[in-house]
């Protein structure tokens, strides 16, 4: 009987490959080069694939990676962890930003070590460790300025231009006479009850209300200083398991309720939102390092600007972003100019300056107090009516706090500005770059 050799066996299709047979790979891989090196690339990747009984599609990926790191990963799946930056929501991560704010305003110098301390001393706010801070600090686009002995906390140059932009657009658009309608989205939660409620044999603590949160509705809504605008709501059941009321919505959704509000707002009005990725959809997708380089070309040419063959990816990517501005405009943004109506884009995390945040909390209020059956058709109804409580005179007076926060975010620039000229001041770092430094020891 004649020797024969058992060909490799094919490994299942959808089966994860492991990091010791991707290490294989790459033997054979080497193996073959140093024996044929002028084997052709499609023969190779084909003999390598027969050899290892590997599919071709995973075996050149492999190849292409370890190329590109020298190693091979680890196929194992892990359980994404969400981090500090996605366990703190905007209202906390605004509510630690005005604590920063408030140093400035007693003329304080705000460091690391004073705000950790301010922050964890509020039972409203999550306890942080030094680490953890620094981290979600560096997200909210803080940094330090670096003074004789201590380091400040200061906001981004790109953070600060936002800001002072959008409340020079709106204090212009306010005399100008136009109608700034502001728009926002909130959820309520089924089970959400306050800790007393009201049920036959008199009041009672909270016995009745449900151990969980129960379902959620995803609320949203637009109105002025004349109040919420009649027809403009939406609002329906969360179909997702989520903690971030954020990820039930998506472009379609908003934009369907957007073209639908539109005739409702007045004409040369202006439309104040913040920049969640469903209201940031774009028009286009301008080029990133990922494209071939084929179509980096073919997109710069249709803007009329001239490429040569001598060009790389990186030489590419230069001229995408001296002209991607001119380019990157957001859907809901030109259909409101179609229709003689302006949106502008609030400065992230600065949810202090849309008055609706204080009209959901009199909505949520609202429901809160009145839900004793924590059924969905009920707490809808009630999220209605909690709608209806809040009045154009409480709209008017949210404009009109929030125009007072507005004052405040121009003026805290100038007293930074003034207390951190009073010294000498060295630089500015980043956060990562004073992530173990022993700068704040002084405090």
């Amino acid at each position: 009987m004649d020797n024969q050799v058992t060909p490799p066996k094919r490994n299942r299709s959808g089966k994860v490959v492991h990091t010791d047979q991707k290490q294989i790979i790459i033997n054979l891989y080497k193996d073959i080069l140093i024996t044929e090196p002028e084997i052709m690339y499609d023969n190779l990747m084909t003999r390598v694939s027969v050899a290892c009984g590997i599919g071709i599609l995973t075996v050149k990926n492999t190849i292409s990676e370890y190329k590109r790191t020298g190693k091979v990963s680890s196929p194992m799946n892990k359980k994404k962890r969400p981090t500090i930056i996605d366990k703190v929501d905007d209202f906390d991560k605004n509510a630690i930003r005005q604590k920063i704010h408030a140093f400035w305003f007693r003329r304080e110098i705000p460091t690391l070590t004073k705000m950790i301390r301010v922050v964890n001393d509020d039972p409203d706010l999550p306890n942080l460790t030094r680490t953890s801070f620094q981290r979600l600090l560096k997200s909210m686009q803080f940094e330090y300025t670096k003074r004789d002995r201590n380091s400040a906390l200061t906001e981004r140059e790109d953070l600060v231009t936002w800001r002072r932009n959008y409340i020079s657009d709106i204090r212009r658009y306010r005399q100008e006479g136009r109608t700034i309608y502001f728009l926002g989205e909130t959820w309520v939660n089924t089970g959400d009850s306050s800790s007393r409620v009201w049920v036959d044999q008199g009041l009672t603590t909270g016995s009745h209300n449900p151990t969980g949160k129960g379902k959620r509705i995803i609320v949203v809504h637009i109105g002025s200083a004349e109040g919420f605008i009649a027809g403009g709501l939406l609002c329906f059941e969360s179909k997702k398991n989520t903690s971030d009321y954020h990820d039930e919505m998506n472009g379609d959704i908003f934009f369907d309720w957007f073209c639908g509000v539109l005739p409702l707002l007045k004409d040369n009005s202006v439309i104040v939102m913040d920049n969640a990725p469903y209201h940031s959809v774009q028009t286009e997708q301008s080029p990133t390092s990922s494209w071939k380089k084929a179509s980096m070309i073919e997109w710069l040419k249709s803007k009329g600007v001239k490429t040569n063959p001598s060009m790389i990816k990186f030489d590419l990517l230069k001229l995408v972003r001296k002209i991607k501005h001119k380019y990157n405009l957001y859907v809901v943004d030109e259909k409101a100019k179609k229709q003689n109506k302006i949106v502008l884009r609030l400065p992230p995390y600065h949810c202090e300056l849309n008055p609706i945040e204080l009209a959901w909390s009199v909505v949520k209020r609202y429901v809160k107090a009145n839900n004793t059956t924590f059924k969905i058709n009920d707490v809808g109804q009630l999220l209605n009516d909690g709608i209806q409580k809040v009045t154009p005179e409480m709209w008017s007076n949210f404009v009109s706090h929030t125009i007072k926060e507005e004052d405040k975010c121009w003026q805290v620039d100038y007293i930074s500005d003034e207390m951190l000229d009073e010294e000498p001041t060295s630089h500015v770092l980043t956060i990562t770059g004073l992530m173990t430094s022993d700068s704040e020891n002084s405090d």
